[in-house]
């Protein structure tokens, strides 16, 4: 059975595209947090519960190796078809592998280097300007969605927002700008538990700035906060994570 055939059999799709959730023109950066994402949603190690879980993992790995691949993607493109025969699809491919030469681990010390940087930066403020457009300026949902936020940065991105608005960069959407005093308190009151709830757990787990890895963290976070803490996870894995060179085929699979 070929690829489009397996996507459709266990995604429900043919279209790549639509299975990453990206439109027809993403770039790789697009194509490669979306993989990152999709693909950690199907994870065997996350998703035990599901007995098809490592043939849709290896689905996802070939899909994105073709999206990826420029005489594949062209391909694809103008007939809908992928090469079987290629390379790229050969059988023999570990995909775990593959998956961790692209995603290597992410350690609390890169985090907080990554943080560092990007507080106060270009990137951050027009990461912050889509997301103020996407939610129609809710709070609410921006600090939620904006990396690297805490209840001491909303000042500081408040105002950035107000500048925009003033620069007529962005509509003026009430929830923003008529936002009430008890909607913000509400907000700052959920933030502050959740800090004593985050130190809390890191105190019992021992963790600290040096620690190797996020895994253990994951495991003991509630199911209502841990989509959260992943999507953080998946946005700075895949965007800032060190390259390992997309084009590296890996070995072969593992018996």
């Amino acid at each position: 059975m070929g690829l489009l055939e397996r996507c459709e059999e266990l995604f429900a799709t043919s279209n790549l595209y639509d299975l990453l959730g990206v439109s027809k023109t993403a770039t790789e950066a697009e194509l490669r947090r979306s993989y990152y994402k999709v693909s950690l949603q199907v994870h065997p190690d996350r998703a035990p519960e599901d007995p098809l879980a490592t043939d849709k993992f290896q689905v996802l790995g070939k899909l994105y190796a073709v999206l990826t691949d420029a005489e594949q993607r062209a391909v694809y493109d103008e007939q809908g078809i992928v090469d079987e025969e290629s390379d790229t699809l050969r059988q023999d491919r570990c995909w775990e592998d593959y998956w961790r030469v692209l995603f290597p681990t992410v350690t609390l010390k890169d985090i907080l280097d990554f943080e560092k940087k990007y507080k106060g930066s270009d990137e951050e403020r027009e990461d912050l300007i889509k997301l103020y457009v996407k939610h129609e300026g809710d709070m609410d949902l921006i600090t939620v969605s904006a990396m690297c936020c805490t209840v001491e940065d909303e000042p500081r991105l408040c105002d950035i927002l107000r500048e925009a608005i003033e620069a007529d960069e962005v509509p003026a959407f009430p929830a923003f700008t008529k936002e009430s005093d008890k909607k913000k308190k509400a907000r700052r009151k959920r933030a502050d538990k959740e800090r004593k709830e985050a130190e809390e757990m890191q105190k019992e787990l021992g963790l600290g700035d040096e620690e190797d890895s996020l895994s253990m963290m994951i495991k003991q976070r509630k199911q209502s906060r841990e989509q959260n803490f992943n999507s953080f996870l998946s946005d700075l894995e895949a965007k800032y994570s060190k390259k390992g060179g997309s084009s590296r085929k890996g070995g072969k699979a593992k018996k």
